[in-house]
């Protein structure tokens, strides 16, 4: 288990469209707003230090999110805070609860997540990494994006899969729809079809012009 603590049964709730949280994953974070700020304030001084990141969606909130833990933080000149969150577990949000804070905190249940709080990174045996990654070059040079091919080629599977699934610029639905994907396979497979489609796309846009 990654956790010291127990796994709190009410968490604070950030929602934050597009900011996706993954298991063994770390996500940086600026916070500005008060209401966040005094969030982060009180998020510190429990004894679990964790922040419930979770997507805003048409209905209010999606039914499922990551907890991550604050594992530092600094001040910046301008009064923000710079954060690291290290994620620790998903969660399925049963109720939020409104009118105690200028933020917003619910009830979450962490069944169904187990794999998540272990130490051992998830993997992926039908992963044929080559195919993968001809997609995804073409993928980032459709996009003129760039990355450290040589780290990225040599990364382990899991840390691959979910930097690409929190750091490409999917629309908030693909990315939660990764957030759920119950396996590491299932999620691969997922951003590989992601890709793929992108890809498609842009093939027939360019056709139609």
């Amino acid at each position: 288990m990654r956790t010291p603590h127990p796994l709190p049964e009410r968490i604070v709730l950030f929602p934050l469209p597009g900011a996706l949280l993954l298991p063994r994953a770390r996500l940086p974070l600026q916070i500005f707003e008060p209401r966040y700020l005094q969030m982060l304030e009180d998020v510190l001084k429990s004894g679990h230090r964790m922040i419930g990141m979770i997507q805003p969606c048409e209905d209010g909130l999606a039914e499922v999110g990551c907890a991550g833990r604050v594992v530092a933080f600094s001040e910046t000149d301008n009064g923000r805070m710079l954060i690291q969150l290290r994620a620790v577990c998903r969660f399925r949000l049963n109720q939020v609860e409104e009118g105690f804070h200028p933020y917003l905190t619910g009830w979450a249940d962490w069944s169904g997540f187990a794999d998540d709080l272990s130490n051992s990174a998830e993997t992926d045996p039908g992963f044929d990494r080559a195919p993968f990654m001809a997609r995804l070059r073409r993928y980032m040079l459709a996009h003129e994006l760039s990355t450290d091919w040589e780290t990225a080629g040599n990364a382990e599977t899991e840390t691959l899969i979910n930097s690409l699934s929190m750091l490409l610029p999917l629309p908030p639905e693909e990315k939660q729809a990764l957030l759920e994907a119950p396996t590491l396979a299932e999620r691969r497979a997922l951003l590989d079809g992601l890709i793929e489609f992108a890809l498609r796309s842009g093939e027939n846009e360019e056709r139609l012009q």
